[in-house]
């Protein structure tokens, strides 16, 4: 199934994106509560794809591929590194990533996100699928000039949270195996990263694990997990693609904030 979360006529449904991406059934409740449908069908040129969650708590994995530490110039760290994003991040497909006006160096990071279905707490590996609604595309935008800054002291905000700094759709799809997916990240149609979800150092299951086992996760929580090599800079009047199989693809312009 491919859940979406879109307005019409000015209310917000959850509804199944049909074959052929042109229809949504339309669905009554939410995914993390229970969902029916309703027998209604909305035409998606008659919608507003929305952001696949409304205000999720976001957290990000960083150094989570072989690749993108070499390519950082980084050690393997002994632990997982995990910061997040304030809900404020959120976009969605086809929303502006806004590239600030102090801004000097903004870079894309095509990643898989996990979105959790139920309160989670002390997950073994083994059953953490139990606890995933599914995935989604997300895009972890970074001011690399205030990351490092921060980063000497330890600290990991601002470089990564600004508003619509984690672009996430088009879509929830569920029942995937995360294991082995392929996800490829373009700007103005051309390839930038490109790698398959096996090369995480941390897979998924694991992700669930260690974060439920120091915290508890729930419904809505949204898990950044790594991005691959090839991460690069964007500025205004760029689109930036996020495809990975078997959900689709995030689009995102880049606009420059009004002074």
């Amino acid at each position: 199934m491919r859940i979406v979360r879109y307005s019409i006529g000015g209310v917000c449904h959850y509804g199944e994106l049909e074959a052929g991406d042109a229809r949504i059934a339309r669905f009554e409740g939410d995914p993390f509560t229970g969902i029916r449908p309703t027998g209604d069908i909305d035409e998606v040129g008659e919608v507003r794809i929305l952001p696949p969650l409304e205000r999720p708590r976001i957290f990000g994995f960083a150094y989570n591929y072989a690749s993108h530490i070499d390519e950082t110039d980084r050690d393997v760290p002994e632990v997982p590194v995990v910061f997040m994003k304030p809900s404020t991040a959120m976009a969605g497909p086809g929303d502006a990533i806004v590239y600030p006006a102090d801004g000097e160096l903004i870079h894309f990071e095509g990643e898989l996100v996990v979105v959790i279905g139920k309160e989670a707490r002390h997950v073994k590996p083994s059953e953490a699928h139990e606890y995933i609604l599914g995935y989604t595309c997300g895009n972890d935008v970074s001011d690399r000039i205030i990351q490092r800054k921060e980063s000497k002291f330890g600290a990991l905000l601002i470089g990564k949270g600004q508003d619509t700094f984690a672009p996430m759709g088009p879509v929830i799809a569920t029942d995937l195996d995360s294991s082995r997916l392929s996800l490829t990240t373009r700007v103005n149609g051309t390839v930038k990263q490109s790698a398959s979800t096996a090369d995480l150092l941390l897979a998924v299951p694991g992700i669930v694990s260690y974060l439920s086992r120091h915290l508890t996760l729930l419904p809505g929580d949204a898990i950044m997990t790594g991005t691959p090599s090839g991460v690069g800079p964007i500025r205004p009047g760029d689109e930036v693609e996020v495809e990975i199989e078997g959900i689709g693809v995030l689009r995102n312009r880049v606009v420059a904030e009004g002074r």
